[in-house]
């Protein structure tokens, strides 16, 4: 994510919900800052990371981990819904199709699709928790213009 973008979440979420600012616990001693927080969000959500696992990296507890996220969450849709969070106008539409066009999908406004690929070389380690239906571990291929 490009820095401008996360200062620009990051202020739109300490604006909305006063519990990202940064302020001194019951023993007066500094809490989490609002980017520890926000980044600990961001990671559960982009990597799918276990809250716990926070700790390591950023130096934050599973509490306030999973309570940022929840808080972040709210925060975003609040904050982004009339702009990001609606159904697309008829110019939006005519802008996709248009860039559909020049990238060569004529007549496609967008498409999502996925497969699932057989891993051969999974470690075992892994075997379980990529494993489905199939019972052969796989990886999920994921498409979308």
């Amino acid at each position: 994510m490009r820095r401008e973008l996360f200062l620009r979440i990051l202020n739109g979420v300490t604006t909305y919900d006063e519990w990202f600012i940064q302020k001194p616990d019951a023993l007066g001693c500094m809490g989490f800052t609002p980017i520890q927080k926000m980044i600990a969000a961001i990671r559960i959500l982009a990597y799918g990371i276990l809250a716990d696992l926070c700790d390591e990296y950023i130096k934050i507890s599973e509490r306030i981990a999973i309570e940022s996220l929840k808080r972040l969450c709210d925060a975003i849709i609040v904050v982004c819904a009339e702009q990001y969070l609606r159904s697309p106008s008829t110019d939006d539409i005519a802008r996709l199709l248009r860039e559909g066009e020049e990238r060569g999908f004529p007549g496609m406004p967008g498409s999502i699709d996925y497969m699932h690929w057989e891993w051969k070389n999974c470690p075992i380690a892994w075997h379980r928790m990529h494993t489905g239906r199939s019972h052969k571990p796989t990886l999920i291929l994921e498409a979308v213009t």
